[in-house]
């Protein structure tokens, strides 16, 4: 949830600056932006799938005994 809402931030970032004419900022800031939300969505498929494994394996434990 930390890197969405940085990655907001620096979508808000790009657009203020967009709007003041600092173009140069603005597409840093969005190119900041995107990364972090990409990484964001691989880290939260990543967790996911540990997350499936682990309860596949709980729950193998569980029937086993």
């Amino acid at each position: 949830m930390f890197m969405i809402k940085l990655a907001i931030i620096c979508l808000v970032v790009a657009l203020v600056a967009a709007i003041l004419g600092f173009g140069g900022v603005a597409g840093t800031f969005a190119h900041i932006a995107v990364w972090l939300f990409v990484i964001a969505l691989v880290l939260a498929a990543l967790f996911f799938v540990f997350g499936l494994l682990a309860g596949r394996k709980i729950k193998n434990e569980i029937t086993r005994h």
